[in-house]
C-alpha cells in the first residue's frame, strides 16, 4: 500500500504536484492575508469604549476590508470558473469532497459577511468611507433590517471560524501528519 510519502516521492519524480495557477495562488494569499486583518479590526473596534475617537475609524478599517475580501471573493470564483483548479492530490475520495465543500463554504461565508456587514451598518443609517477615498451610502434606519443582518453576521462569525479553522487544521493534517503534496500546490514554485 503506498504511503503519503510515496506518493509524494511520485509526484516530484514527474515534476512535482499540479500546482494552483500564480493567480490563484495570490488571491488565496491576499485573501488569507486580509481575512487575518479584518477579524483583529473587528474585535479592536467593538471593544473600544463608544465615546473613543478611534472607534469610527477602526470599524471603517473593517468595513473597507470587509469590503475588499468580497470583491476578492467574487473575482476568485470568476478566475475559478475560467481556470479550473488543479485535480485533487491522490487521497481518499470522502476527504477529497469535504475539502472541496470547504472551500465553497469559504467563499459562501466571505460573500455573506461582507454583504452582511455592510447592510447591518447600511440599515443603521451609516455611509461607509472606503478607506477614506470613496463613501457607499447608507440607507434610511430600518431597526428590524439592521437587527436581522446584525444576526446573520454574528452567525456568519462563527462560521468563519469554523470553517477557516478547519481549512488550517486540514493545511497542518496534509503538511505534518501526511506530508503530502497539498500544501505545495498553493506555494508558490515550479508547476508540476
Amino acid at each position: 500500500m503506498d504511503t503519503a510519502a510515496q506518493r509524494d516521492t511520485a509526484l516530484r519524480s514527474v515534476g512535482g504536484p499540479a500546482r494552483y495557477g500564480r493567480m490563484a495562488q495570490a488571491l488565496h494569499w491576499l485573501t488569507a492575508l486580509l481575512v487575518a486583518a479584518v477579524l483583529p479590526l473587528a474585535w479592536i473596534a467593538t471593544n473600544l469604549a463608544k465615546e473613543d475617537p478611534a472607534k469610527p475609524v477602526v470599524f471603517q478599517f473593517h468595513k473597507s476590508v470587509g469590503l475588499t475580501i468580497l470583491a476578492l471573493v467574487v473575482l476568485r470564483i470568476l478566475w475559478r470558473a475560467l481556470h479550473p483548479p488543479p485535480p485533487d492530490t491522490v487521497e481518499p475520495a470522502g476527504l477529497a469532497l469535504i475539502g472541496r465543500i470547504n472551500h465553497w463554504l469559504l467563499y459562501a461565508v466571505f460573500l455573506l459577511m461582507p454583504v452582511s456587514g455592510y447592510l447591518l451598518s447600511a440599515y443603521n443609517g451609516n455611509t461607509t468611507q472606503f478607506f477614506y477615498l470613496f463613501p457607499i451610502p447608507g440607507f434610511a434606519k430600518d431597526k428590524a433590517l439592521q437587527e436581522t443582518f446584525a444576526s446573520v453576521h454574528l452567525a456568519g462569525q462563527y462560521a468563519v471560524y469554523a470553517l477557516v479553522g478547519l481549512h488550517i487544521a486540514a493545511t497542518i493534517w496534509h503538511a505534518a501528519i501526511r506530508r503530502d503534496a497539498v500544501l505545495a500546490r498553493m506555494l508558490p514554485g515550479r508547476s508540476g
